[in-house]
């Protein structure tokens, strides 16, 4: 008798993300992706394509001018496809086609979002849709409103619609030579921070916001990503006013207002989204940490971002406090906490610092770079924000394995990835006896 292979959910998905880098790698490496029509190297359009579908933004080759109006063009698909996930997209063109979507489909969905229940799923799929359309092409029409005067009317449409699909899902990727461009340009910085936000906050909290309206209460989860995104964005873009306002290589050029932009750009940016307006590899190395830490803590779960995500972190603040005060349960927002969470907090952050760690490791092994830098490259490339400090361009061929090795783990998440390769749970029979161990 031939035993059924078990397909759970989280396999599923690591699979789907899989087969897409291939995909991306195949059409990268044709002669046609190329703008000098010469075949891109096979590490160099893997190391491209992974960056794309985990919606980093880390690059070795400059995509405007390296790659063709087709090598762009499958770019964006990618990081469209990988930012709101290869499940959503299919759910989106099957229910197109009339085909009802089967409790498989609804599993594998309800783990790609992060939801605790199937019902609704489908919905929320639809909501995910119609929203993301409307956010990427307001965007798009507001970048191509404000690059009429730079370019021509196609190129200004082209980039607009290249670039709001790229901020929106996270990715990084630009085409225009550097967005410090545009670091005290209003317009450009609102749209560009509005993309970031909504793409960092989650699926899950759009639709929250969307139904708000009617409702007029949203989730707990809503109110502790909003909050947390809150807290970190505005202490991040306070410190990096601080840190870098007599810098004369970053802030120093910069008048008051552009100060003030560039402190909120880069601090939205650590969102995951990856673009900067003012040199990253000048920075002061205090600046440097705080973002290492804040790429770290990452998105929103459900989003376009990677790190261990704000939530976690909000989790894990709500524990060390409990412990501090005594208390026996982690309270968030008035609401208890289940211990299986708190749990699965501490495994997700441990398993990010071990990964981090090893990962650091083996950079400073086969690279030749100051710890720092390789130690940004290692959180930037495992949060999928996409800054850099110039390491990844000098790469080595094992330095690039290690980065797309971490871009793939930050995207997926690593519980999904380690649920990926497990057996079939099974229920425990027993239980052991309760031991104790002295703690700090």
């Amino acid at each position: 008798m031939i035993q059924k292979t078990y397909s759970s959910p989280p396999r599923v998905l690591t699979t789907g993300f899989l087969l897409l880098i291939l995909i991306g790698t195949a059409l990268l490496s044709l002669p046609a992706a190329s703008a000098s029509g010469e075949r891109i190297k096979l590490l160099d359009a893997l190391f491209t394509a992974t960056s794309a579908t985990c919606v980093t933004g880390l690059t070795i080759l400059d995509t405007g001018t390296v790659y063709s109006r087709f090598g762009q063009i499958v770019l964006l698909v990618l990081f469209q496809l990988g930012g709101i996930g290869f499940m959503t997209a299919a759910t989106w063109f099957a229910l197109a086609f009339g085909r009802k979507i089967s409790l498989k489909d609804r599993l594998v969905l309800k783990e790609s979002l992060n939801q605790h229940e199937m019902s609704g799923i489908v919905q929320l799929v639809i909501r995910i849709f119609l929203f993301s359309a409307a956010i990427e092409g307001l965007g798009a029409i507001m970048l191509t409103l404000a690059w009429m005067d730079r370019m021509s009317f196609g190129e200004a449409v082209y980039n607009g619609i290249f670039h709001a699909v790229s901020i929106f899902n996270n990715a990084g990727f630009e085409l225009l030579g550097g967005w410090s461009q545009f670091v005290d340009d209003p317009a450009i910085n609102l749209v560009s921070m509005t993309l970031i936000f909504f793409g960092s906050i989650g699926f899950i909290v759009m639709a929250d916001l969307i139904r708000w309206p009617e409702k007029r209460k949203v989730s707990l989860h809503t109110k502790v990503v909003l909050w947390a995104t809150a807290v970190l964005t505005v202490g991040g873009a306070v410190l990096f006013f601080i840190f870098e306002y007599t810098n004369p290589r970053t802030f120093g050029p910069l008048g008051l207002d552009g100060k003030l932009w560039a402190s909120a750009f880069q601090s939205f940016s650590l969102r995951s989204a990856g673009l900067n307006t003012v040199p990253i590899a000048d920075l002061r190395q205090a600046t440097q940490l705080m973002m290492v830490i804040l790429m770290f803590i990452g998105a929103a779960p459900g989003s376009t971002g990677g790190g261990i995500k704000i939530t976690t972190f909000v989790v894990l603040l709500a524990g060390i406090v409990t412990i501090i005060r005594g208390r026996e349960d982690a309270v968030v927002f008035r609401h208890r906490i289940a211990a299986r969470e708190l749990y699965r907090a501490i495994t997700v952050t441990l398993m990010g610092v071990i990964v981090i760690v090893a990962a650091t490791m083996i950079l400073t092994t086969v690279e030749d770079g100051p710890f720092l830098v390789l130690l940004f490259e290692a959180v930037s490339a495992f949060g999928t924000v996409g800054f850099s400090l110039g390491a990844t361009v000098e790469l080595t061929d094992p330095g690039k394995g290690v980065i797309i090795a971490l871009m793939f783990m930050g995207r997926l998440g690593l519980l999904t990835l380690a649920f990926a390769f497990r057996s079939k749970p099974k229920k425990e029979s027993f239980r052991y006896p309760e031991g104790r161990i002295i703690i700090g």
